[in-house]
Parts: structure tokens; C-alpha cells; sequence
């Protein structure tokens, strides 16, 4: 008995280059951020527990678990929902490329880092957990730069798969 091999449909292909794009970008991202930390010695952000500890108590949904156990499940929450965004937006850059969106490396870097970016940032501020605009050029640029880290390897993973 021989085994066929078939080539991915267009769809699949589109959705594996997004979600390894977007695997990939958060991973660049996490680097980045980790790298900005170490050489800079600041804290790690609590921001990402804030918005699950807000969109848990507008929701009426508790986080189970004694104290011992229940803010690592925050944390934890904070983490995935992270990966999910960073995957999401990659997926939209693998669909736009696949509608037919092609620009420059650069500007596609940007557009994805400024997607994921907002992507972020819109809860934090639509939840109150920061205000962006009260940000110092420092605050930014902590932001900014790992989010250009997401948009390049998002972007060159995303073409990469899609020249196969």
C-alpha cells in the first residue's frame, strides 16, 4: 500500500505561516522584553495580570484557588493570552498577505509590530489598567521596540512559508 502525500490547501498554508509567524513574533517579542529587563535590570510588567484580574471581576468569573495557588493561574492566564494575541495578529498578516497586502519588509514589519502593539495596548487602556498617554519616551520605547522585534520575525517567518 503506498501512501499519498498532498500539498496544504491555500487556506492551510495561509494559517500555518500565520500561526508559526505569529509563534514566532511573540517569541522575538518575549526575547526583546526579557533582554530590555536584564540589561536594564527593571521588573517584569504586572500589566498583564491586572487585565485578567479586570476582565475576570467585569465578567463575574472568579479565578479559582487558594492564595498560594491562584495568582500563578493569573499569571499564567496574562502569559496565554499574550501567545493568543501574538498568534491572532499573525494569522491576520499571513490572511492579509494572502488577500494580496504585499509591502516592503519594513513596512510590513511596522504595520505587524503596530498591530500587535494595538492589539496589547487598547485593552490596557479600554480597561483602565494604564493610561498610554500618561507614558514617558522610556514607556514607549519598552513597548515599541519588542513589538518591532514581534513585527520583523512575524513578517519573515510569514514569507518565508509563503515562497515554499
Amino acid at each position: 500500500m503506498t501512501s499519498k502525500t498532498h500539498a496544504p490547501t491555500p487556506f492551510l498554508r495561509t494559517v500555518f505561516a500565520g500561526v508559526a509567524g505569529g509563534a514566532a513574533g511573540t517569541t522575538a517579542l518575549n526575547a526583546v522584553g526579557y533582554l530590555d529587563m536584564l540589561t536594564r535590570g527593571r521588573p517584569s510588567s504586572d500589566v498583564p495580570e491586572q487585565v485578567v484580574e479586570t476582565l475576570a471581576d467585569r465578567a463575574g468569573v472568579e479565578i479559582p484557588g487558594p492564595d498560594s495557588k491562584r495568582p500563578n493561574r493569573v499569571t499564567a492566564l496574562g502569559a496565554l493570552a499574550g501567545i493568543a494575541a501574538g498568534v491572532g495578529v499573525g494569522l491576520a498578516v499571513a490572511v492579509g498577505r494572502r488577500a494580496g497586502i504585499h509591502a516592503g519588509l519594513l513596512v510590513a514589519a511596522a504595520a505587524a509590530g503596530a498591530a500587535a502593539m494595538a492589539a496589547s495596548d487598547t485593552p490596557i487602556a479600554a480597561l483602565k489598567v494604564s493610561d498610554p498617554r500618561t507614558w514617558s519616551a522610556t514607556d514607549w520605547l519598552s513597548d515599541a521596540i519588542p513589538h518591532l522585534a514581534y513585527g520583523l520575525a512575524t513578517v519573515l517567518v510569514i514569507r518565508s512559508i509563503d515562497r515554499r
